[in-house]
Order: C-alpha cells, then sequence, then structure tokens
C-alpha cells in the first residue's frame, strides 16, 4: 500500500496481481512523506515511520482501504485518485498456489498449498471463504461502506489501464519491472479440470463480471 499526500494517490495492493512491479515503479517517484507499507527496499526503510505512529502502525502490504482510518477521513479520499490492480482469478489463484509452495512462514494456506495439489488446494472450505469474502471491490471500499476507485488496472492490460495513472501523476509508469516470478507453466488453463474451472467462476463471479475475465481468454 502507497499513501502519498503530495500527490494525492492511494495504491491499493492486492495480493498476487503483479502489485509488487508497480510498489517499485511507484517508489523509484516517491516524495519524502509518502507513506510506503510493504516489503520492498523504501517500504522497509521508512517501516520505523509507519510502526511509531498509531494511526499507520496497523497497516500491511494488502491492507483494504477500510483500513485508512484515521489516516485519511473519507471527506479528504474525496481529492485522491485511488486505484490498484486485478488479475484474471484463473491466472491469480495458479501464481497464489505457487507462492505459497515456495514459502517457509507459518501460515495455514501456506501448509495446505505444500501438502495439498492444486485441485484439492482450490476446494479446500478455507481458499473457497477467502476468494468469496475478497473480491477486488472489497478491498476498494472504505470505512463507511463506500467503494472508492478512480482506476482498476488489468495487468492483462497495463499500458492502458495506466494511462489515467500516468495522467494524474505526471509521469510514465510502464513497462514495469518484473518481480516476484514464480515457477509455473503461463499458460493457465492445464492446472485445471473442469470442476476447477467452474469452482473458481462461482466464487470469483464479481471480478469476471466487473473485469470481463474469461478462463480461455
Amino acid at each position: 500500500m502507497i499513501i502519498s499526500r503530495g500527490r494525492r494517490y492511494v495504491f491499493v495492493h492486492i495480493p498476487k496481481t503483479g502489485g509488487s512491479a508497480l510498489t517499485l515503479a511507484l517508489e523509484a517517484r516517491a516524495m519524502r512523506d509518502d507513506i510506503l507499507v510493504g516489503d520492498t527496499p523504501k517500504a522497509r526503510a521508512r517501516r520505523a515511520r509507519t510502526k511509531g505512529d498509531p494511526a499507520t502502525a496497523h497497516l500491511r502490504k494488502h491492507s483494504p482501504l477500510s483500513d485508512l482510518r484515521g489516516v485519511l477521513a473519507p471527506d479528504q479520499m474525496d481529492s485522491f485518485f485511488i486505484f490498484t490492480l486485478v488479475r484474471n482469478p484463473w491466472d491469480r489463484m495458479v501464481s497464489y498456489y505457487h507462492w505459497l509452495r515456495a514459502q517457509g512462514f507459518d501460515h495455514p494456506a501456506v501448509h495446505l498449498a505444500k501438502s495439498a495439489d492444486f485441485s484439492t488446494f482450490l476446494h479446500d472450505p478455507a481458499t473457497q471463504a477467502a476468494q468469496l469474502a475478497w473480491p477486488a471491490r472489497a478491498y476498494m471500499t472504505d470505512s463507511t461502506g463506500r467503494t472508492r476507485a478512480n482506476a482498476y488496472v488489468r495487468i492483462e492490460h497495463l499500458q492502458a489501464d495506466l494511462a489515467p495513472i500516468e495522467a494524474h501523476l505526471g509521469f510514465t509508469l510502464h513497462p514495469l519491472p518484473h518481480h516476484n516470478v514464480t515457477a509455473r507453466a503461463r499458460d493457465w488453463r492445464g492446472y485445471y479440470t473442469d470442476a476447477d474451472t467452474d469452482l473458481i467462476a462461482r466464487l470469483c463471479a464479481d471480478d469476471i463480471a466487473a473485469f470481463d475475465y474469461h478462463f480461455d481468454p
């Protein structure tokens, strides 16, 4: 997550959407008082600022917009450009599964991914509950229940979808640096059975409808 009062924008980082690459591009032009929350070098260097401030200590890399209570009031957000990245859910779930399998921290999702094949992982109740609870709009809903998004950037259409953000910022972000690339086949279709495909269609119906995603693009 990045909150820039100087450039009047908020970037909400939805997991496994290519957000780390966009974060690096934004941080390359970060202003001195920008709030950077995450695991990039500049964010780590500024971590003491957020941890020492009661208003920002609770923020995390993937915090939703609702976590900005105490940082930006709802009426202040009206003048901010608020955006995020989104990704084809069938692609994102393959990326998420392989990323989890490479992790070493103690979390139920990590243990599940390491012990189960992809289909079993998808059909696990915890995986399903997480996907149902967190469509893109849930990340972009503020503490009053209002959904705010000046731009949803589809990772598959970066150049076109970044244009309004670049216009607001006054500088170019594309092409983004490669970051957190997982070791997996690029074509996600081979990972799915018909039942798996239908499951993601149900779990992620909100994002699929909102951003016109398809299993076979």
